[in-house]
């Protein structure tokens, strides 16, 4: 079973403490995001988890636990995403230069096939235009050349409350162009993000887009990837797709441990929070010594069966 922590939320950043509980407890619960009454029990013990897989900005509040980790027996890789953005889309992270060192801190420990970086989501505008990518491409794949293996990258998703987050940016002389991906100018700078990777040695792929982008060099790619975890490791499983993820994105089949709408690192397009208001809300609900990330389970409530 490849544990997700997680899609929902940057669980490493906010709730590491948390995490290492359960991590002692053997189980945690988790919510269905779709249905917050419908919880799941979760085991977590290492003969029954074949891989954790971190998706996070920011590590560091979890890397005192790694040592743990490995003592306990448990695999485990990062999904790191570094993106350039300024503080109007991205206002609450540390600086790009600690989350550089962050990233090179974390290879130095695991090795740079276990962490990979997300350069994601690709964000078109006025402000953030082709060449505005081109340059931080360069940049920051030249400074990560040596710590990773392979990125992953994919253009922004519009969903509606993306578009609602994005809009008081437009007041403040932002133009986003919702129709970037059809675009050849586009197509362009995709081509030379391949090119730029290759050149520095790593491995390209796209992340959950409709399009097929290999003539451009880039490969649809895997988050959560059986490949790797059997390249890494060798456990000798097969993995199917993700039924419950998008058409499009190829992730192995999961259990995710997060929550939606408790990340506070405020990313105006962020997928999994409708706004930072509401994670602030939620966030605040949170105890590091309950089974459930948010909350506590509710009086009475039947506890489920592992799953």
């Amino acid at each position: 079973m490849i544990i997700s922590a997680s899609r929902r939320t940057d669980l490493p950043a906010w709730y590491s403490a948390w995490f290492m509980n359960r991590v002692r407890s053997g189980w945690c619960l988790a919510a269905n995001p779709f249905n917050p009454k419908q919880v799941t029990r979760i085991s977590l013990q290492p003969d029954e988890v074949d891989v954790f897989v971190f998706w996070t900005r920011n590590p560091r509040p979890m890397l005192p636990g790694l040592a743990e980790l490995d003592e306990r027996g448990y695999r485990y890789y990062f999904l790191f995403t570094v993106t350039p953005y300024a503080q109007d889309l991205e206002p609450h992270l540390p600086p790009l230069e600690e989350r550089l060192a962050a990233f090179v801190q974390l290879s130095d420990r695991l090795g740079p096939e276990r962490v990979i970086w997300r350069y994601d989501p690709i964000i078109i505008s006025n402000v953030t235009d082709h060449d505005f990518h081109r340059r931080s491409f360069e940049r920051l794949s030249g400074a990560l050349r040596a710590s990773t293996r392979r990125v992953i990258i994919s253009l922004v998703h519009y969903y509606a409350k993306t578009i609602r987050n994005l809009r008081p940016l437009e007041g403040q002389g932002f133009q986003f162009d919702l129709e970037a991906a059809d675009r050849p100018a586009t197509l362009a700078l995709l081509r030379d993000l391949a090119d730029m990777a290759r050149a520095r040695g790593l491995e390209i792929y796209t992340c959950a887009e409709k399009k097929d982008y290999t003539e451009l060099g880039l490969k649809p790619g895997r988050c959560l990837d059986g490949d790797l975890i059997e390249k890494l490791w060798g456990l000798g499983r097969v993995r199917p797709k993700d039924p419950g993820q998008r058409e499009t994105c190829g992730c192995a089949a999961s259990k995710d441990i997060g929550a939606t709408d408790t990340c506070l690192h405020g990313c105006r397009y962020c997928y999994a929070t409708v706004s930072f208001e509401a994670a602030r809300r939620r966030q605040a609900g949170h105890d590091p010594a309950s089974p459930i990330l948010i909350g506590q389970p509710e009086v009475g409530q039947p506890t489920p069966p592992a799953g």
